[in-house]
């Protein structure tokens, strides 16, 4: 078990660093934050990765620190961040799970959101070049050191989760990808019940967005007068208490709607998409050994 409180919703903010972020994005995304932790909302979800080049790494870290730090409730926020995901000249993507390089990371890290130690530090991608053995000492390495509180992974497969529960120590989190569209590796949610694990679903509201959401479900949705999104919400937290829903934001107008999927009670069978496979990206992130 772990006594890290991320409530049941938090909000991902990488979208204001991709795609050539202006002011306004930026503007409306703080206020997005700042709407959210209004309402109670603890986690926010960065990465040293979200930036909109490979020589502003830290962007989305920066941006999210200081929106929190300027308001109010900040400092009942968690900002949890991300590494492992090399960024090069020539925008040349890597994987690198090396201590060494860890441990630059989470220090730069630390720098960025202006903290002492990390309080939520999260695995972003397995590093195929390593055993995953050796994956697992190094990650335990940062907490030995002091850099971070408490340690989460990303897109681990049950079989790893549990070793690196028996190997890293205590997982605080998990970010795995789930939605209405994909519903894989679902045996990653039930250890996560069993060792009392936040699962962080990443891209949540694939297949519910009013550009891909299928006609079965906007019908589904408006049946009960409730947006696509606040099904998603709803559909995922329904799965398990263990689960706090990770939507993407970058206005308002997003927490909002998210926020009210969190009291839906669904009525029927939620219409499902075709389910989605597994990214191509993250297998060949696999370790050989």
């Amino acid at each position: 078990m772990n006594n890290l409180d991320l409530g049941t919703i938090g909000f991902g903010c990488m979208k204001a660093s991709f795609n050539n972020p202006d002011d306004a994005t930026r503007a409306s995304t703080i206020e997005a934050i700042h709407v959210a932790l209004d309402h109670g909302v603890r986690l926010f979800d960065t990465a040293d990765i979200y930036a909109p080049t490979w020589d502003a790494f830290g962007h989305n870290e920066i941006l999210v620190a200081e929106a929190v730090r300027n308001h109010p409730r900040g400092t009942e926020a968690v900002i949890a961040t991300k590494g492992g995901i090399t960024r090069k000249p020539g925008e040349v993507w890597g994987r690198n799970a090396s201590l060494d390089y860890l441990l630059r990371a989470v220090e730069a890290s630390a720098g960025r959101l202006g903290v002492a130690k990390i309080q939520l530090w999260q695995h972003h991608r397995l590093d195929p070049s390593l055993a995953f053995e050796t994956q697992l000492e190094n990650l335990a390495g940062l907490r030995q050191r002091g850099l971070i509180e408490h340690l989460g992974v990303s897109n681990y497969s049950a079989k790893q989760l549990r070793r690196a529960i028996e190997i890293a120590g205590p997982i605080a989190s998990v970010q795995n990808q789930l939605s209405i569209a994909y519903r894989n590796e679902l045996d990653v949610l039930e250890v996560c019940d069993e060792f009392g694990i936040a699962y962080l679903p990443w891209s949540p509201m694939k297949g519910a967005h009013a550009r891909d959401a299928s006609a079965e479900l906007k019908s589904y949705a408006a049946d009960q007068n409730v947006t696509t999104y606040a099904v998603a919400v709803a559909w995922l937290r329904s799965l398990s208490t263990s689960i706090v829903v990770l939507p993407g934001v970058t206005r308002a107008e997003s927490v909002l709607d998210a926020l009210s999927g969190l009291n839906l009670v669904l009525e029927g069978d939620v219409p499902f998409p075709a389910n989605l496979p597994m990214d191509a990206e993250l297998l060949s992130d696999q370790p050989q050994n």
